[in-house]
């Protein structure tokens, strides 16, 4: 088994703390990194962010690039009235896009993992993310992996182990893992519990059905749900 020192970005959702999970299995996590963006959801993802990190007694560091969320316009950063509702095949969810978020996140990234005497990163990127995130492409996970590598002494690559891999099946996945997603938080709005109508809330509900595994997220009892199958 190939147990390379290895850096995880751990947001602190679903997909993220799977890939934490996965990495801590396959490789030796030496750290996972997670950024505060001044997202409307920030501080209950980095909460999940910092316990799933210590279940597993790995080193979690929190790189604050707050001011940058001025700079950038996203109605992820603007606040929750401006989350909309519905699934990510609608083209309103382009503006939950974060110019170039995994590309920002990415090269700080790549730098502290050098300096911490990592040789790979792992990103959580999967198929259901691609069609409204330019960022979560193969395309471009394969171009900034080149460009990591030929910027990095140490030739630092990224892992990229959900790729072609549905949100059901990094459930599935996850659930094999052991990963308490009790402890996960994805809901874009930022409430105490989950809305249970924005898009990533519906992604998240329709990933555990998907997988055939119980859904432990508390959702917002008035939240105006769509047609999910549950």
């Amino acid at each position: 088994m190939d147990k390379t020192e290895t850096a995880v970005l751990l947001s602190g959702g679903l997909d993220s703390s799977v890939a934490l999970h996965w990495a801590h299995r396959n490789h030796r996590v030496r750290v996972a990194l997670s950024f505060d963006y001044a997202s409307n959801h920030a501080e209950r993802e980095l909460e999940c962010a910092a316990w799933q990190a210590a279940s597993l007694g790995i080193e979690h560091r929190v790189i604050d690039i707050s001011p940058i969320s001025a700079h950038l316009k996203s109605a992820l950063l603007s606040g929750a009235d401006d989350i909309p509702d519905g699934s990510y095949d609608e083209e309103l969810m382009k503006q939950t896009v974060v110019p170039f978020r995994n590309g920002i996140f990415l090269s700080i990234a790549a730098g502290v993992a050098e300096s911490c005497g990592a040789q790979q990163l792992v990103i959580a990127a999967h198929s259901g993310d691609h069609s409204i995130y330019p960022d979560c492409r193969e395309e471009f996970m394969a171009a900034m992996t080149e460009a990591v590598r030929l910027g990095t002494y140490a030739g630092l690559g990224i892992l990229r182990p959900f790729i072609r891999t549905s949100k059901g099946g990094i459930a599935a996945m996850g659930h094999e893992l052991g990963v308490d997603f009790s402890r996960t938080y994805s809901c874009y709005k930022g409430g105490p519990v989950h809305c249970g109508a924005c898009s990533t809330c519906v992604e998240r509900r329709e990933a555990f059905r998907e997988a055939g595994i119980p859904d432990p997220t508390v959702y917002a009892p008035a939240a105006q749900r769509p047609n999910t199958g549950d």
